[in-house]
């Protein structure tokens, strides 16, 4: 597939699910657009403004007319609620993980009374950002997310989980427990024990080879929240395209290669 069949795929797959949201008149952009760019973004990592070179020198006239960078970033961020509509139903077993992701080299901790990131040790070395847990269905689709700093417990994403305590029973590893207790509708899973859990390692893997997931660049908590939005809008949207060109493969393959850009 050309870079434009993946952008027009991707952007027909969007306008699909968001047929009933209006275009603000002062807006150059329709909100589909917008969030087509945003998980473009989120498929090629890296930083905003290199991106935004690539977008506007290669592939401008798919979008009629883009904003300025700024104003895109701003719109970016005040459609990333759009994104939870990609979001896809739980299962009767889902799985759940951390995934650590770096903001800012351990040496630059402490120059900024605005640092975000915290630093705790990801992989057996000492690492400066955030982790993001997702919940994954059994066909390997995102169901939901949560972020915080990455020195805290995998416990904080307690209330994300209670939120599927009706739905779902949410496998996990031993680093969900907790003194104080832990959801109903949350399993601990010892090493070895309930395989079913790899399918979240294959998950994260795809973001950190396809994606470069692994670092990010954003300073403030609003682009965090618009970047995590629409790494998972990204993922289920990729998958789902999969599946649809390849109508004869394994419904619970994982595969976003071939839309790598």
């Amino acid at each position: 597939m050309t870079t434009e069949d993946i952008i027009i795929y991707l952007f027909c797959y969007v306008d699909d699910r968001m047929r009933d949201i209006r275009k603000v008149p002062q807006s150059l952009l329709y909100p589909s657009e917008v969030v087509t760019i945003g998980i473009l973004f989120a498929l090629k990592g890296g930083r905003f403004r290199a991106f935004y070179r690539w977008l506007r020198r290669d592939y401008a006239y798919l979008f009629g007319r883009l904003p300025d960078r700024t104003t895109l970033i701003d719109q970016l961020a005040q459609y990333q609620h759009l994104c939870d509509r990609l979001l896809e139903p739980s299962s009767l077993l889902t799985v759940t993980d951390s995934y650590p992701i770096e903001l800012i080299f351990p040496i630059r901790e402490g120059r900024s009374k605005q640092q975000i990131g915290k630093k705790n040790k990801d992989k057996g070395r000492w690492s400066i950002g955030i982790k993001m847990c997702w919940i994954i269905n059994t066909y390997g689709r995102v169901v939901g997310w949560k972020w915080t700093t990455m020195n805290r417990p995998d416990q904080d994403f307690h209330p994300l989980i209670e939120q599927l305590n009706e739905e779902s029973i949410v496998l996990s590893d031993l680093g969900f427990r907790c003194a104080d207790g832990i959801p109903n509708n949350l399993k601990l899973c010892a090493k070895g024990t309930w395989n079913d859990r790899m399918v979240v390692e294959t998950v994260f893997s795809l973001l950190t080879v396809i994606c470069n997931a692994k670092r990010m660049y954003q300073r403030v908590t609003r682009h965090i929240d618009a970047h995590l939005a629409y790494l998972a809008a990204m993922f289920n949207a990729c998958l789902g395209l999969f599946h649809q060109l390849h109508p004869d493969a394994d419904p619970f393959k994982l595969s976003i290669a071939e839309f790598s850009l």
